[in-house]
């Protein structure tokens, strides 16, 4: 299983990178955009930045913004007070690390199910982005699936992982 939860979470955060890649190409674009038309400007002509730049990468980084965290956990690169928690026992070291996670596991649930109340209310209202006009709805799908893959990975750690804290 943990195979398969890295191999997934890995490919979520290349399809994050893609989307980081593409929010980086569009700046530069719209940048030199802006950059030409003061040029243009000494000329009587203009030339335009890229629109609806806002709200595309609005979109998109709403979608970035949880993609990293399923990897993240895989990695136990998650925050913890090694100063603080040093000298515990491995045996502590697990149930911190065991009850953390479970706290984890409720939020990112509680957080997955208030996300799709708000993806249906959005579609219900029509809600669409100020420029494009594109529904904002289907965007929630991937902070959704994000979350959901988050709470598989930290299923996996509470109940399937043997070593529990990894004391780097």
């Amino acid at each position: 299983m943990e195979k398969t939860l890295k191999k997934i979470s890995l490919l979520w955060v290349y399809l994050a990178g893609i989307m980081i890649v593409l929010i980086v190409v569009m700046t530069v674009f719209n940048i030199t955009s802006f950059s030409l038309d003061k040029i243009a400007r000494m000329f009587d002509s203009n030339v335009g930045g890229l629109p609806g730049y806002e709200d595309l990468v609005r979109l998109l980084m709403s979608c970035i913004a949880l993609m990293f965290f399923p990897w993240a956990g895989l990695e136990k690169t998650h925050i913890a007070i090694e100063f603080f928690t040093e000298n515990f026992s491995k045996k502590n070291l697990i149930i911190i690390d065991k009850f953390w996670l479970i706290v984890t596991q409720i939020l990112v649930i509680f957080l997955a199910i208030m996300m799709f109340l708000g993806m249906i209310e959005s579609y219900e209202d029509g809600a669409l982005s100020r420029i494009l006009g594109w529904a904002e709805w289907p965007f929630y799908i991937c902070g959704i699936l994000s979350l959901i893959l988050w709470s598989f990975v930290l299923f996996y750690q509470i109940v399937l992982e043997k070593e529990g804290h990894k004391n780097d």
